[in-house]
C-alpha cells in the first residue's frame, strides 16, 4: 500500500479527530464524573466518597417524581405548540418568501441577540397583574381584578413556547425549502387538491425537519429551569429548578447528579419511542432524496 493511499484512508479520521477530542473532554469525561458522583454518599462538610449508593436514584424519584412528570408533560405540550405555530411560518417563508427569505429568517432569529434571561424577564413585566396588557383590560372591566397569569402553568408554557419557537422554525424551513415546487404542481396536475397535495407530497418530504425540530425543542424544554423560575410558582416547578436548588443551595451533589441522569434516561426513552413511532428509516430515506 502506497503512502498516499494510507494517508487517504486516515484523512476522514484525522478530520474528525478534533471534534471527537472536544466531545471526549467536554462531554464524555464530565458525564462519567457526574455518574460517579451520583453513586457517592456523604455531605459537603465531611466530603463525598464512592459507595455505589444506588439509593440516590430511588430517593430522587420518590421525592421529585411530580416534577419529573411535570417537566415531561410541559415539554410535550410546548413541542406540540411550537410545531403547530412554526410549520405555517416555515411553510410560508419557504414557498412564498421570495427574495426576502433571509430577511424573514433574520427576524425570527433577532430575539436571540438578547439574553435568554432578559427575554424571559421581559415577559414577567408584560404579564404582570397591573402591566400594560392586563392592567387596561382590568380597568375596562374585561377581566376580574383578581385575574393573574404569573405563577401559572399558562405563563410557563407561554414563555417556553416563545423562547423555543425558533428551534422548531429553522429545521422545518430547511426541510421545506428543499421541496421541489414542481412536485406540488405535478400533484395539482393529477387533480389533487391543495390539502391533498400538502398531505401526500409536502408533509412527507418535510418529515426530516419535523423529526429534527421536535428533538431539538423537546430536549432543552424538558430540562429548562429559567422560565419556570421567573414566570412560574411553586405549583409549576420543573425538575431543572429542583436540580439547581439541590446542587447549588443544598450542596447535595450525589442526589442532584442522580436526578440529572434520571432526566437524561427519560429523555432518551422518549426520543427512542418517538423515533420508532415516526420511523427513522423513512425519515432518512426522505432526507436522502
Amino acid at each position: 500500500m502506497s503512502a498516499s493511499g494510507g494517508r487517504g484512508r486516515l484523512a476522514p479520521y484525522l478530520v474528525g479527530l478534533p471534534g471527537a477530542l472536544w466531545l471526549a473532554i467536554f462531554f464524555v469525561v464530565p458525564l462519567l464524573v457526574m455518574f460517579s458522583l451520583s453513586l457517592q454518599s456523604g455531605n459537603a462538610e465531611e466530603g463525598f466518597r464512592f459507595t455505589w449508593e444506588w439509593s440516590n436514584y430511588t430517593d430522587a424519584w420518590e421525592r421529585y417524581s411530580t416534577q419529573f412528570i411535570r417537566s415531561i408533560v410541559y415539554a410535550v405540550v410546548v413541542t406540540a405548540l411550537c410545531l403547530v405555530l412554526a410549520y405555517p411560518v416555515a411553510y410560508w417563508i419557504a414557498f412564498y418568501g421570495g427574495a426576502r427569505k433571509s430577511t424573514y429568517l433574520f427576524l425570527i432569529l433577532l430575539p436571540f441577540f438578547v439574553s435568554f434571561v432578559i427575554r424571559t424577564v421581559s415577559w414577567k413585566f408584560i404579564l404582570n397583574d397591573q402591566g400594560f396588557v392586563l392592567g387596561p383590560l382590568k380597568e375596562a372591566g374585561l377581566l376580574p381584578q383578581d385575574f393573574h397569569l404569573l405563577a401559572t402553568t399558562t405563563a410557563v408554557l407561554g414563555g417556553l413556547t416563545y423562547n423555543y419557537l425558533p428551534f422548531m422554525v429553522l429545521p422545518l424551513y430547511v426541510a421545506l425549502e428543499r421541496v421541489d415546487p414542481s412536485l406540488v404542481e405535478a400533484a395539482h396536475d393529477l387533480f389533487a387538491s391543495r390539502a391533498a397535495a400538502f398531505r401526500r407530497v409536502v408533509f412527507p418530504l418535510s418529515l426530516p425537519g419535523v423529526f429534527a425540530g421536535v428533538l431539538i425543542t423537546f430536549v432543552p424544554v424538558a430540562s429548562d429551569f429559567v422560565n419556570s423560575g421567573i414566570l412560574g410558582g411553586t405549583q409549576t416547578t420543573m425538575i431543572g429548578n429542583v436540580i439547581q436548588t439541590v446542587y447549588l443551595n443544598s450542596n447535595n451533589y450525589p442526589l442532584a447528579s442522580a436526578m440529572s441522569f434520571l432526566l437524561m434516561a427519560a429523555l432518551l426513552v422518549g426520543i427512542f419511542v418517538y423515533a420508532r413511532a415516526l420511523g427513522t428509516e423513512q425519515v432518512m430515506e426522505v432526507s436522502q432524496r
